[in-house]
């Protein structure tokens, strides 16, 4: 006996709900999925409505629907995979062929510049909505859909007439546009990565973070999203974090060039001189006019101390723009630095204040050079320029330390420590303790002084400047055994030059007997012919031995190297006649 199936009644309205449900769902997976903009005033030009979007071919169905995925998604390989289903289908010359061939090109093209391949010939239908966005962003215009519009790409293409705009007032306008366009299709990279580019330029560096973030989680390969990313990275002083994504980026795509440069120029912004050296150099074998990478090059150099080799950029870079301030500023070190030409720095520097009185950076390099000038009249110049760093509300650390330094130099010790103590309050350098130590023992202090270079000694044990400091203190509060024993022992590890000079003064102050002191101090000359402190040392045996031929053939050598010293100005005025004065 045959079992009977039960098999469910169906009316005819039934069967007809069912074939309408199956029409309209049929619809929108074929149809394109993107939000609607607000007609836009002034600038966008008005136009008749926009023609409807012919329906794909029957005959492709999926394969159309296929094509528009990938095309909508927006990412390198999506749309390199669409336009190879577009030949390998031979739908090139269909009109869904023509009008998706053009989509993806001009993406790829606008989004997407490093990407190489061989494209198509873009020959959209004219009288279609996509043809029309193209050719009005073309001219910078953009193209608002219809408000009732919930095609995914009438929406978003609009936006590629904005892709090199930074006025904040025209770029929110696209942004319910966008916004809507990411509803429409939230596995697409393109409403996100739009919607970042708006919210970067605005100064809304949040909401771009996270949406280049979203951007980049879809695909990986939205590699102007990571780049986006990684400029947020920096202005939040992220600096590594956006090494390391270019870094990803650039071993997952060995040829693009647009990310090499961004990872060479991360480098750059980070200080990382060595790093950024050879990936400057890359791109300026691509490009050998590159104006903004040779000055990175020059500056790069000349960080290193290179200056020789500077030049050559910099004489490049001169051919392009004499007046970019970052150029001025390189050549004034390359002078001042590498040739040791002092009036031809600070002609470049005064270049770069004429242009700009407050430059900061350019202050202060002209003030410490007109200060170690011999002249009256640079040093007062020197010393009214940092006069006026030091006016400003909050005068940098740099600023601090050369008035340390310039009070050091006059032994103005009081004045001196008030310039320090900010400075070893907020950073406590090792330049600082050392200037601590200095100033101390300037001031009688033997005590603080020997507490900072102890410090000092303990941070590093390798710094030479805190060794001989910590030597030297021992020396000053009475325990000449220990120190003794630390000058034995550099001196037995030190082949020859300054340093061993240092060893051999400091042990010069531990002998009892003159001759045994001047000993060292020739011994401490021989190595460094330029130690002022054994110069004085020298000059001063001599002086109460009244032999003042000797004396003053120290005393000439000592002013040389420190002609403003206020101890040696004494002894100047002293011996005025036998110097010749």
């Amino acid at each position: 006996m045959t079992q009977r199936i039960n098999i469910p009644f169906f009316s005819f309205w039934d069967r007809l709900n069912i074939i309408f449900l199956a029409i309209v769902f049929l619809f929108l997976s074929c149809g394109s999925r993107n939000p609607a903009v607000q007609e836009l005033p002034i600038f966008v030009q008005p136009s008749a409505p926009a023609a409807e979007s012919p329906p794909p071919p029957r005959s492709s169905g999926g394969v159309a629907e296929e094509i528009r995925s990938l095309v909508e998604n927006g990412s390198p390989p999506s749309l390199l995979r669409a336009l190879d289903q577009i030949r390998s289908r031979q739908l090139e010359t269909t009109e869904f062929g023509r009008l998706m061939n053009a989509v993806a090109v001009n993406l790829l093209q606008k989004l997407y510049p490093a990407v190489q391949a061989q494209f198509l010939p873009v020959d959209p239908p004219q009288t279609h909505a996509y043809a029309k966005i193209l050719r009005e962003a073309e001219r910078g215009t953009y193209t608002p859909p219809s408000p009732s519009s919930n095609d995914y790409l009438e929406h978003i293409l609009p936006f590629i007439a904005f892709i090199r705009e930074s006025r904040s007032e025209r770029l929110l306008i696209a942004l319910p546009d966008l916004e809507k366009g990411r509803s429409l299709n939230p596995s697409s990279v393109l409403a996100p990565f739009f919607l970042g580019l708006v919210y970067e330029r605005s100064g809304r560096t949040d909401e771009a973070f996270n949406a280049y973030t979203l951007a980049y989680g879809i695909s990986a390969e939205c590699y102007p999203a990571a780049i986006g990313l990684a400029r947020i990275m920096e202005t939040r002083g992220q600096l590594q974090d956006a090494i390391r994504i270019f870094s990803d980026l650039v071993i997952r795509n060995p040829d693009n060039i647009a990310v090499k440069r961004q990872l060479a120029i991360a480098y750059y912004r980070s200080n990382d001189w060595s790093r950024a050296e050879p990936a400057i150099a890359e791109i300026l074998q691509r490009d050998s006019r590159d104006r903004q990478f040779i000055l990175m090059r020059a500056h790069v150099l000349v960080e290193q101390g290179q200056f020789l080799q500077a030049q050559v950029p910099l004489d490049i870079y001169g051919t392009m723009d004499t007046n970019n301030r970052l150029y001025l500023f390189l050549r004034a070190r390359v002078q001042a630095e590498g040739y040791r030409n002092r009036d031809a720095a600070l002609n470049y520097l005064r270049s770069i204040l004429r242009n700009d009185p407050d430059d900061g950076e350019a202050s202060l390099y002209a003030a410490r050079l007109l200060m170690e000038s011999n002249r009256q009249e640079d040093q007062a110049e020197g010393a009214e320029l940092l006069r006026r760093l030091l006016d400003t509300p909050n005068p940098s650390p740099q600023v601090r330390n050369l008035a340390v330094q310039d009070a050091i130099r006059r032994q103005a010790w009081a004045e001196a420590q008030g310039y320090l103590e900010p400075l070893l309050r907020d950073r406590r350098s090792s330049r600082d303790l050392f200037n601590s130590y200095t100033i101390e023992q300037g001031l009688g202090n033997n005590a603080a002084a020997l507490q900072a270079a102890r410090e000092l000694y303990e941070r590093d044990p390798s710094n030479e400047d805190g060794i001989t400091a910590y030597i030297s203190a021992l020396i000053d509060t009475g325990r000449q055994d220990e120190a003794g024993r630390m000058i034995e022992s550099r001196l037995a590890s030190l082949g020859g030059g300054v340093l061993k000079g240092r060893y051999y003064y400091l042990r010069s102050r531990l002998r009892g007997s003159e001759e045994s002191v001047m000993n060292d101090l020739r011994s401490c000359l021989f190595e460094d012919p330029r130690n002022l402190n054994a110069l004085i040392a020298m000059f001063e045996i001599y002086q109460r031995r009244r032999d003042d031929r000797r004396a003053v053939y120290y005393l000439k050598q000592a002013l040389a190297l420190a002609p403003d010293n206020p101890r040696l100005k004494r002894w100047e005025v002293e011996y005025a006649a036998q110097l010749g004065n």
